[in-house]
């Protein structure tokens, strides 16, 4: 049988504590689980790609089968170039459902062996956003129950907060 690949594809600008909830989770249903940061030209982010997989290899350092790396372009596409069989999306409220469904069909469009599943967050993390923590962190927030320390003092410095 061949290992079971999953991917967990998303921006994660910032990583907050509701996604590394799911790769917690997650992780353990696949021999390899690959937490894919996207690139998009078209979008300017809180922190470069490469800042964000730092911040990501430092949140799951001690997950054994676990690589955080980048992609550009489909998903679909880079699920087919790692072998991947599933995808892995955050459903947090009723909102997220139409969009993920609309993505989970056109990736088995584009991919016919991929298949999303979709994990809901503990409670405690359903309604957190990274927008919601570039928000806060903007107006200066407190920012511990939404994102590890590394992370609070990565947006602290980047913002110029002290």
């Amino acid at each position: 049988m061949a290992d079971r690949v999953g991917i967990y594809p998303g921006s994660f600008d910032p990583p907050t504590y509701g996604h590394l909830d799911l790769i917690s989770r997650a992780y353990r249903l696949f021999d390899t689980f690959i937490v894919a940061v996207a690139y998009n030209p078209e979008k300017k982010g809180l922190f470069s790609v490469d800042e964000r997989i730092e911040m990501l290899r430092h949140c799951t350092k001690d997950y054994a089968n676990i690589e955080i790396t980048s992609f550009q372009g489909l998903t679909a596409e880079f699920a087919r170039q790692r072998n991947a069989t599933t995808l892995v999306r955050g459903l947090r409220v009723v909102s997220d459902f139409e969009y993920e469904i609309t993505m989970a069909i056109a990736n088995q469009k584009l991919n016919p062996k991929i298949d999303t599943v979709c994990l809901m967050p503990s409670e405690k993390f359903l309604l957190l956003s990274s927008r919601i923590v570039r928000e806060i962190a903007v107006f200066g927030g407190d920012l511990r129950e939404f994102v590890p320390p590394e992370i609070q003092r990565r947006i602290a410095e980047k913002l110029g907060h002290k």
